[in-house]
């Protein structure tokens, strides 16, 4: 099992949304210190959490975080974009955007970040996804987030030896500024980041943070006109 309570963790988006929430519970639950990273550092609220600038999009900034960062045993890929672009007719740069962020970002933080935790005895790396990883319904974010989803997978079997477990996170619509124009439920950030904590200390391999994403990912062994009923017909 992974324990929080004297740990040392490394939050990517950590000034709002869900980031924020998980840099506040992971301090509830005994964290001895939380690195909460933005583009801008001044974004960061939590008046215990170092504030670490950081684009991880650009390596130099993901190797300067990474220099800072020397203490880190969990790793927390949370940071991501939501730009949905249209395969037919949006801007492909707008599409290889969307994965230098969801993709690349978490790609770049893992392999600076993975030495450090195996030299500091193992620990724990988790990543949002998104329950759009399973379902095609927001062009580049869903395949991005499908992208990450494999990434993920191969990530744990190839960490597994190394002592550093890894947890997948997926949730549907979150409470957050992202999702403000969404009529339909959302959780609350909070419980998300519960839940994802639970999901660490219990080694969990995936988290389904919310009954959208149980029910999408129980349907991914179904028909695929189930999971598109455009298709029917």
């Amino acid at each position: 099992m992974t324990a929080i309570a004297g740990s040392t963790v490394l939050v990517t988006g950590g000034s709002r949304g869900i980031g924020k929430a998980l840099v506040e519970a992971l301090y509830t639950r005994g964290a001895n210190k939380v690195y909460a990273t933005a583009r801008d550092p001044r974004s960061i609220e939590h008046p215990d959490a170092v504030a670490l600038a950081l684009e991880v999009t650009d390596p130099a900034s993901v190797a300067a975080a990474a220099e800072q960062a020397q203490d880190v045993t969990i790793l927390i890929n949370n940071a991501g974009t939501a730009i949905e672009a249209s395969f037919l007719t949006s801007p492909v740069d707008d599409i290889r955007r969307e994965f230098e962020t969801n993709f690349y970002g978490p790609l770049q933080m893992t392999r600076a970040f993975v030495p450090i935790i195996e030299a500091n005895g193992g620990g724990h790396l988790l990543t949002v996804h998104s329950v759009l990883s399973w379902i095609a319904l927001a062009g580049s974010y869903s395949a991005s987030k499908a992208a990450l989803w494999s990434q993920t997978n191969s990530l744990r079997l190839g960490l597994k030896p190394r002592g550093i477990h890894v947890t997948g996170l997926h949730v549907g619509y979150v409470d957050t500024d992202l999702a403000a124009h969404v009529t339909a439920p959302k959780t609350s950030p909070h419980s998300v980041a519960e839940q994802a904590l639970d999901g660490i200390e219990s080694d969990a391999w995936e988290v389904l943070a919310d009954e959208r994403s149980r029910q999408v990912k129980t349907g991914l062994a179904g028909d695929l006109a189930t999971m598109y009923p455009q298709l029917a017909g």
